[in-house]
C-alpha cells in the first residue's frame, strides 16, 4: 500500500470513529471512555488541535472541540453529558494522571 492510500484510509477510519462517537453513541460518557480506555472525545479533539498546530494552523481548544463535536462543547455537555458518580470521578483522576498529564 502506498503512503497516500494509507493516509486516506487512516483518515477515513478516524472520520468513522468520530461519527460513531458523535452520532451513534452519544450515550457513552467521556468519563467512562477515559476510565476504560485512557482517552475520550476531548483527547481526540486535543490530538486534532495538536496536529493542526504542528502544521502551522492556529487552532485553540474551543475551536478543535467544536470541529470534533460538531457543535460548541457547552452545547454537547448540556445535551448529552450526565452527572458522574464519586467513584467514576475518582477513577477519572487516576486515568487522567496516567494518560493525559505530562509525565516528563
Amino acid at each position: 500500500m502506498d503512503d497516500q492510500t494509507r493516509l486516506e484510509i487512516e483518515a477515513a477510519a478516524f472520520r468513522r470513529l468520530r461519527q460513531h462517537l458523535m452520532e451513534e453513541r452519544t450515550d457513552v460518557q467521556n468519563i467512562d471512555m477515559m476510565n476504560l480506555a485512557g482517552f475520550c472525545r476531548n483527547c481526540l479533539s486535543r490530538w486534532y488541535q495538536e496536529a493542526a498546530n504542528e502544521r502551522g494552523i492556529d487552532m485553540d481548544k474551543a475551536e478543535a472541540r467544536e470541529i470534533y463535536y460538531g457543535m460548541p462543547f457547552d452545547q454537547w455537555k448540556a445535551q448529552y453529558q450526565t452527572e458522574a458518580s464519586a467513584d467514576k470521578q475518582a477513577a477519572f483522576e487516576v486515568a487522567f494522571k496516567e494518560n493525559v498529564t505530562d509525565k516528563s
